[in-house]
């Protein structure tokens, strides 16, 4: 039997493991924290209940294949409902939109501010399809480190179909007039982390994800992922270490023979890493071509969380709301330009209550509130004074829109920097996805899930292919998993 480690417990190496367990491995997980998850993870404040990392789930189906790729039911594990409200946007205290999978109702919206953006929407909406139809073509079935599949005929014909150099905000252009319209979609450029001002434009693919194949809930939070993924894998063998921060990967000529955890040492005939790439290479492997390479790579935003337990909700609050500010474009500027934290930025607020009224105090709501912020670096020091004035400006710009007395309905408050999120997850420069997409390099060529001298060192997780998300996360996972059991 081949035995594998895997270093960390997100949802990358939870589903790598359950595949290899699965087909007669003998897996084992060090995991540096108390418990899995990665950078999700729950939060409990009294009566209310949180899940802090991401929380929009799209392409159920691949947490669905994580069990049937096992023999197993996903209903068995998890509760999946649909979210059919979608995604609520706040574009002044007057006009918001309900984007979701109704598309005669979201044309009936945008109608009443552009008929020209209604008119094009439905085109809008078969383009994004067919970028979607090529990522899963191309991107989502295959990893891409072998040359054979770089080089494809039909790799590159595919690639000259998505048109690389061309950005998000262009490609919006040509559909839409109106700045609410381009908005609601140049944000799926931060979804990886990334400027849609500077990424591709492939990225406009998200819209037929939430917009025509819909957003998920799961009944007790994200986090009941991780607890089904957690027990699936014990159930196949997998023995998962708690508080096992490793401290070294050994390696001898071209492969690595296991890893270090204090004065222990793991041998292993593979090992994956479900760790950042960026901050693995630096640490472990500073002497690696590809650490001098990545030093020189643009990483991805962060982002500021306050976790708020409010004894009264607001009714115009949905499941998923977002708050943008009159310029889009400062906020980029100031986030990639400045590493700073716009003055307005763009608030997004999941308030799981709406369709679980258990995770809060009865009439009350659960708000996780979260603004993209710049990656960690000398010119914003996050500290009390720091985090004073994330909450001022938050308050601000919600009351603004209408959400008064916002701070006296507070009963319980948590939050989580940037430098919080390094500090807990290794995460480089605590930036959320490694690697920024504002490149056709970075956004298509991300660090190789094989690396190209250790020959049996493998990463999974949002720095690598297919990129950030939970789906794309465990979908690296099953990829890397399948290459294994091919290779070995």
């Amino acid at each position: 039997m081949k035995d594998c480690l895997v270093i960390g417990a997100g949802l990358g190496g939870l589903s790598a493991a359950i595949r290899l367990a699965h087909a007669g491995y003998n897996v084992t997980i060090l995991e540096k924290n108390e418990e899995a998850g990665g950078k999700l993870r729950p939060i409990t404040l009294g009566p209310y209940q949180f899940d802090l990392g991401p929380s929009t789930i799209t392409l159920k189906h691949v947490f669905d294949m994580v069990f049937q790729s096992v023999g197993r039911k996903p209903e068995d594990y998890l509760d999946f409902y649909p979210i059919d409200s979608g995604t609520r946007n706040f574009f002044s205290p007057d006009v918001h939109l309900d984007f979701s999978r109704d598309e005669a109702a979201v044309k009936k919206q945008i109608a009443e501010f552009s008929r020209h953006d209604a008119d094009n929407y439905e085109a809008f909406l078969e383009e994004a399809k067919r970028l979607y139809d090529i990522s899963h073509r191309q991107f989502f079935s295959q990893l891409m480190y072998p040359l054979t599949t770089q080089l494809s005929p039909s790799l590159i014909k595919d690639f000259i179909k998505i048109k690389p150099f061309k950005t998000l905000a262009s490609l919006l252009d040509d559909y839409f007039e109106h700045p609410y319209t381009k908005k609601m979609f140049l944000r799926y450029a931060t979804y990886v982390g990334s400027s849609p001002y500077q990424s591709p434009m492939i990225f406009a693919m998200m819209a037929h994800l939430e917009g025509s194949q819909g957003i998920w809930g799961v009944r007790g939070g994200t986090y009941a992922i991780v607890d089904a993924f957690v027990r699936l894998g014990e159930e196949l063998g997998v023995v998962i270490k708690y508080n096992q921060n490793v401290t070294k990967i050994r390696k001898k000529h071209d492969r690595v023979i296991g890893v270090e955890v204090g004065d222990i040492f793991y041998d292993s005939d593979v090992v994956i890493v479900n760790a950042d790439a960026l901050t693995v290479y630096q640490t472990f492997m500073s002497h690696h071509p590809l650490s001098y390479a990545l030093r020189k790579k643009d990483v991805s935003l962060s982002g500021f969380v306050w976790l708020v337990g409010i004894n009264q909700t607001y009714d115009v609050l949905k499941h998923h709301n977002v708050y943008f500010p009159v310029d889009y474009t400062q906020e980029f500027e100031a986030i990639f330009d400045d590493l700073d934290v716009p003055e307005t930025p763009t608030i997004y607020i999941c308030q799981s209550s709406v369709s679980e009224p258990e995770r809060a105090t009865p009439g009350g709501g659960n708000l996780f509130i979260l603004i993209n912020a710049p990656h960690l670096s000398d010119k914003l020091v996050w500290n009390e004074a720091t985090i004073r004035e994330m909450k001022r400006r938050i308050i601000q710009q919600l009351e603004h829109f209408g959400l008064t007395q916002l701070e006296e309905r507070i009963e319980e408050e948590f939050f989580y920097t940037p430098k919080d999120l390094m500090e807990r997850t290794a995460a480089y420069k605590g930036a959320i996805y490694g690697m920024s997409s504002n490149s056709v390099s970075q956004a298509f060529f991300k660090v190789e899930n094989r690396d190209p001298i250790y020959r049996n060192l493998y990463f999974t997780g949002g720095s690598t292919h297919p990129g950030g998300g939970t789906p794309m996360v465990t979908l690296s996972g099953q990829l890397v998993a399948a290459d294994i059991i091919k290779k070995m």
